[in-house]
């Protein structure tokens, strides 16, 4: 080959490769342009997608405050629970003693000594003498109309009902004695009804007859007795009896 041919075609391969490295610079820069289009595309389709909030600042303010009213909530929960809790504890307390007081006044029940009828005027009393009674008067009479409730003076058990004295003579007429925890008994006599029957358990203030004039009776009037037995010969003063025992005649 001779050196003419051999440097045109020198030439020409330099040519080309010069030709080459534009067309690839070119190619870069479209690249790059292309790329840097697509992130700026990328950015703001991403700034579209966040919340419409002014500014890093603006959201940190909303988190706060919505964390506030959170915690708002909880503790007006925790307050509302707190007194809840309080007036359960107040409710209980009234109930207790609600109950303690009602056992009182039922333990005062069973220990209290009441009158035998509920209003009366005073007649013959303990101890006169007359020739109406054997022997002395022997309880204290309560005038009221017949058919008045005589009641109970104590809790006790019947040891005696019925006419004839109940046992005690008929005198008497209609009677009842009760037999007392304390070895005290109590006589009710001219009854017009007896409400109770022997081996009965009686409440203080129970029901247990009417008043009436049966046996030797001037009138309609309750004879009431107070005795350390259950017969006719032991009773005692029964309106000083009453008032040490916390009853009133």
């Amino acid at each position: 080959m001779s050196k003419h041919t051999t440097f045109r075609n020198s030439s020409k391969t330099r040519l080309r490769a010069r030709t080459a490295v534009v067309v690839a610079v070119g190619l870069g820069a479209s690249v790059a342009l292309g790329t840097g289009a697509a992130l700026a595309a990328d950015t703001t389709s991403a700034q579209a997608q966040l919340p419409a909030f002014a500014s890093v600042a603006a959201l940190d303010d909303a988190l706060n405050a919505q964390a506030e009213t959170q915690l708002k909530v909880a503790a007006k929960e925790k307050a509302k629970a707190q007194q809840d809790a309080a007036q359960r504890a107040a409710d209980a307390r009234k109930k207790a003693e609600a109950s303690r007081k009602q056992a009182e006044a039922a333990r005062k029940s069973i220990d209290a000594w009441v009158a035998p009828v509920a209003s009366y005027q005073v007649g013959q009393p303990f101890g006169k003498a007359g020739s109406m009674w054997a022997n002395k008067h022997s309880g204290q009479d309560l005038v009221v109309g017949t058919g008045t409730s005589v009641m109970a003076v104590h809790g006790g058990t019947v040891v005696k009902a019925g006419p004839n004295g109940g046992g005690d003579g008929p005198a008497y007429g209609n009677a009842i004695v009760i037999k007392h925890d304390n070895n005290t008994y109590s006589q009710y006599a001219h009854l017009s009804q007896v409400k109770v029957s022997v081996g009965q358990t009686v409440t203080t203030g129970q029901q247990i007859g009417l008043s009436g004039s049966t046996g030797n009776s001037s009138g309609p009037h309750l004879h009431f007795e107070i005795r350390t037995t259950p017969n006719y010969g032991t009773a005692v003063e029964p309106v000083a009896f009453l008032k040490a025992h916390g009853g009133n005649l």
